[in-house]
This record gives structure tokens, C-alpha cells and sequence, in this order.
């Protein structure tokens, strides 16, 4: 064998992964920056002024050929990894998942890092995926360009993140409310936004029709009163063959055997006639 023949064994087939993000790499120097993760999958954040040229490149490409976006969704990053309460047990004041109303906020993120939007798309004639992430510059007013332009199905997407997280999407056809009622005030999908809402409906008798009054549900705090160990994760259960396994102790004593029934009389002797 010669030593070409060696040299070429020797350097291995380049992965799916690694071909899409070295066509990426070549269509779009400098543009992108790859976000870690442990999934598997390529995802990309891309700064949000350069977002319509680098999503016209993703379609149009020969060697990426991303025709359709399979979905376009908001993300709050305001409390994102801290914890509201103790998440390891339990404590004597309890915890609670519910937003403190009126508290300002404590978050120290970087300006600009707290609304983003994700675009998945997909790849039929490659049969690839991607995922592209652009943060909005102002927190207090989040906006971005509309897709719709390059991708017709991001329409609904993207009045459905409007919705829910108030991102606004620059020229967008027709950027209307999608899923809460005529009215409604402030974005559920926010991490400030109260989990009972702010108002609530109820049918009026006098007015013969259903009214809007502010929401009456009290905050509860949810402490858990009991907390059991679960022993079907003890590990000489789950790692011992099953053979080995011993009979675990009901929690509840099985009832005492029934006493045995007395013996029989003895019949009586035959009558000597």
C-alpha cells in the first residue's frame, strides 16, 4: 500500500453534523456563532440586524437548501437558572412558583440578553435541521424582522410569539393577537407575568352576559406536607439482577393466618345386632 492510500484511510468521513457546519462555515463567514449544546444539533445565534441576509442564505444555498421553517417560538431569559425556591426539599416556609407583583426585578443579565427568538428549520431536499437564535436589542420593546418574506409558514409563528411574549416582528403582513381574547392585557408567556392572571370572567345575571372583573384567586404557596422516599429507585433494586432482588417488607402487615379448623368427631361404632 502506498503511502497516499495510507494517508487517505486514515482521515475519516466527515459526519452529517460536521458537513452542515462546514457548508455553513464557507456560505456564511463570520456571521453565525455556534451555541453549545449536548444534544447533538447544530444551533446558531445570529446578531439580529444581519437576520433577513442570513436567513435568504440558509434557503437559497445549494449546499444547505433550509425551504422551510418548522417553527418560530419567543424566550424569556429574565430568570433564567435561578431558582424561586429550595429545590431540593422541603423548608418550613415552603416555596412558591408564583411572581411576586410589583417587586422589581433583581436579574443582572447583559441588556439586549433577555428576549430572543428561535427559528427551527428544516431541510427537505437534504434532509437536514437547524437552529438560528436572535436576541432583541431592547428589553423594554423587543423587536425583530418578519421572515414571512423568505418563510410563508413563519406567518402564524410569529403573531403566536407576539402573543405570548409582546416581540414585535418588523414588517410583518398582519401582526395581530392569535390565542388570548379581544383585550386581553400583557403577555402570559413572560416570566413576570402573574400565574393567575390579572383579570377573570364570570357570567353576569343582571347584565345577561359574561363581564371581565379583576382575578380573585389568592396566592397560595404549595408546601408539600409529606415526602416519601420511593423504593422502587433503591439501587440494589435497580442494579442488582433480579434473581438477587429480596422480597421487600410491605409497608402494610399481611392479616394473621386463619386458626385451623378443628378436627372432626370420630364416628360412631356400628350397633352390634
Amino acid at each position: 500500500m502506498s503511502s497516499d492510500a495510507g494517508t487517505s484511510a486514515a482521515v475519516a468521513t466527515p459526519t452529517r453534523i460536521q458537513a452542515l457546519r462546514e457548508a455553513i462555515a464557507l456560505a456564511l463567514p463570520n456571521k453565525l456563532v455556534e451555541v453549545a449544546n449536548h444534544t447533538g444539533e447544530l444551533t446558531y445565534e445570529v446578531a439580529a440586524e444581519a437576520l433577513p441576509a442570513v436567513a435568504a442564505v440558509l434557503r437559497d444555498d445549494a449546499q444547505l437548501r433550509f425551504e422551510m421553517c418548522m417553527d418560530v417560538c419567543g424566550v424569556d431569559y429574565l430568570s433564567h437558572g435561578r431558582d424561586e425556591w429550595n429545590t431540593q426539599s422541603a423548608t418550613s416556609s415552603g416555596f412558591s412558583r408564583g411572581v411576586a407583583r410589583g417587586a422589581p426585578s433583581s436579574s443582572t443579565m447583559a441588556p439586549g440578553r433577555r428576549f430572543a427568538v428561535v427559528y427551527h428549520l428544516l431541510s427537505i431536499s437534504r434532509n437536514q435541521r437547524l437552529r438560528l437564535r436572535v436576541f432583541c436589542a431592547d428589553d423594554e420593546q423587543p423587536m425583530v424582522d418578519s421572515v414571512t418574506d423568505i418563510w410563508a409558514s413563519a406567518n402564524w409563528f410569529e403573531r403566536e410569539a407576539f402573543d405570548l411574549y409582546g416581540i414585535l416582528f418588523r414588517g410583518h403582513p398582519d401582526l395581530r393577537r392569535l390565542l388570548t381574547d379581544y383585550g386581553f392585557i400583557g403577555h402570559p408567556f413572560r416570566k413576570d407575568f402573574p400565574l393567575s392572571g390579572n383579570v377573570e370572567v364570570r357570567y353576569d345575571p343582571e347584565k345577561g352576559r359574561v363581564v371581565y372583573q379583576p382575578v380573585s384567586i389568592e396566592p397560595r404557596v404549595l408546601v408539600p406536607k409529606v415526602i416519601r422516599h420511593d423504593n422502587r429507585y433503591n439501587a440494589e433494586l435497580t442494579a442488582a439482577p433480579a434473581a438477587s432482588i429480596a422480597p421487600v417488607t410491605p409497608l402494610i402487615a399481611p392479616p394473621p393466618p386463619a386458626p385451623p379448623a378443628p378436627p372432626a368427631p370420630p364416628k360412631p361404632a356400628p350397633a352390634k345386632t
